[in-house]
């Protein structure tokens, strides 16, 4: 693995694919991905795999799609940037606990998401407090979630 200081170029184009990615405004983007920022890189592709702030893991870069993958890190500063439901899945409370020791979010646990939520998308689990529980992946849209009684609407990548 290579770090490296990126470019502005470099950060552009990270900014630029986090909007397409999660519909980011300007300022958004520019507080989640600050220019002080370190990429690492594949040793043998040269790709970007991570992104660390202030030398911690700020995300990944997911090598087959090129999305961007959550951390607990950077799912907490976005749960205090952006309002809710945006990125998020809200659970009932009595089920947090299970959540964060990393077990899938199931559909009859959800209270309501972010509109905007496709299958495959990257999301921040969180309870009716607002309170980051997990990061995971959808797999369900918001109308599937709210309507079925069975089945895994998130499934968990770590818990928070």
């Amino acid at each position: 693995m290579i770090r490296i200081t990126p470019s502005s170029i470099d950060i552009d184009h990270l900014r630029q694919s986090l909007r397409f990615q999660f519909s980011l405004t300007t300022e958004d983007l520019k507080k989640f991905i600050p220019s002080n920022i370190e990429l690492e890189l594949s040793g043998k592709t040269k790709r970007l795999r991570f992104i660390y702030l202030e030398e911690k893991l700020w995300g990944m870069i997911r090598p087959h799609d090129g999305f961007f993958l959550f951390t607990p890190n950077s799912a907490k500063f976005l749960i205090k940037t952006i309002k809710s439901p945006k990125l998020r899945v809200i659970i009932q409370s009595d089920v947090s606990e299970f959540i964060q020791k990393g077990r899938n979010v199931f559909a009859k646990h959800v209270i309501d998401c972010d509109p905007n939520l496709i299958p495959l998308s990257e999301v921040i689990v969180v309870n009716e407090n607002d309170k980051p529980l997990a990061i995971g992946k959808v797999l369900l849209n918001k109308t599937e979630m709210l309507s079925f009684n069975e089945g895994i609407a998130v499934k968990v990548r770590k818990g928070i």
